[in-house]
């Protein structure tokens, strides 16, 4: 469950960030001075239309790798536009059982700044995806879904649309004993929807995050800077389940990605990727998700839900957007 955006996506020079005020590797919601951006990348530049949002781009790929139509599903909330039935084929197309409520406001649109290094930067406009409600989630198709979902992902970015619905879905976790998992996002989200999180935090059984993310709640919580440290506290926050303690895992690029698990830590080395391989980096902690839940789902261990994770961003940089080949090689 997340927020589905038409991804516009352009390599754009520097000076483009500039104007609009975004740094490399920003994710912001859009405010009325990034209003422009969209029409003049569609106008100046070359662009690619890509299904988005983070939680559609992860669950595409789990989708992808499970490499069986139906095995995943996703809420969101569109407009009833062209835009909605571009993304709504797309994500169709790639198995995914696509539960959008429709509203009458035109549907989320993302800018994918690119820069000619491959870093990207994020401008999202929400527009319909900022009007989802828990309602959706009573009606029966989305109650049948529900019920056949073991695993359950909801990205930090729904935190600013519907925390009723996190909340909801998060009960129904505890209450039939599955699983509950979330991303931490970005980091203005930990900076200034605090209360938003400690409600939602409770609920989740698997958080994942990169390191600046991890920063910025060492930062808030007064954790310092160590990113072991920051995810055993992270992991030791109070939990509404007590099945299982919660599974902290924060990636951090091309360095080894850390996770907590049982409250021990554990490294899990990235294989170096050269640099004239590199595309673009968007998608990248979108993928390593998909990968990581896709194996996650047939019961596979830790490491190997990381190594999948890793897999499936080295194979989403090496290309434009969060796309991937017709055929999913992993093993």
């Amino acid at each position: 469950m997340c927020n589905p955006l038409l991804d516009i996506s352009a390599v754009v020079p520097a000076e483009v960030l500039a104007k609009y005020g975004v740094k490399a590797g920003d994710a912001v919601l859009a405010e009325e001075k990034h209003q422009p951006v969209y029409a003049e990348l569609v106008k100046d530049f070359k662009v690619d239309y890509i299904a988005g949002g983070a939680g559609q781009n992860s669950v595409r790929v789990a989708q992808w790798m499970l490499n069986k139509p139906g095995m995943t599903a996703y809420f969101g909330a569109v407009g009833a536009d062209a835009y909605a039935e571009q993304m709504k084929t797309q994500a169709t197309k790639d198995g995914v059982n696509v539960q959008y409520m429709v509203t009458d406001q035109p549907t989320g649109t993302c800018a994918v700044l690119v820069t000619p290094d491959g870093e990207r930067s994020l401008i999202a406009n929400l527009a319909a995806a900022n009007h989802f409600k828990a309602s959706h989630l009573e009606a029966a198709e989305s109650k049948a879904v529900i019920d056949q979902a073991s695993i359950m992902y909801i990205t930090g970015f729904f935190l600013t649309v519907s925390v009723d619905s996190i909340e909801a879905l998060g009960r129904h976790c505890v209450e039939q004993k599955k699983t509950l998992c979330m991303n931490l996002s970005a980091p203005f989200l930990i900076q200034f929807f605090g209360d938003q999180m400690a409600a939602a935090l409770p609920f989740v059984d698997i958080m994942f995050g990169n390191e600046s993310e991890a920063a910025a709640c060492g930062e808030k919580h007064g954790w310092g800077s160590d990113i072991p440290t920051i995810a055993r506290n992270l992991a030791a926050l109070p939990k509404a389940s007590g099945l299982r303690s919660r599974t902290v895992v924060i990636t951090q690029g091309s360095t080894a990605t850390c996770v907590v698990q049982n409250g021990e830590v554990h490294t899990f080395p990235v294989e170096p990727l050269a640099k004239e391989a590199l595309v673009d980096t968007n998608g990248a902690g979108d993928a390593f998700v998909g990968g990581f839940l896709a194996q996650l789902a047939l019961g596979q261990p830790l490491a190997k839900c990381v190594d999948a994770g890793h897999w499936a961003a080295r194979v989403i940089i090496q290309r434009s957007g969060c796309s991937y080949p017709d055929v999913c090689e992993y093993k």
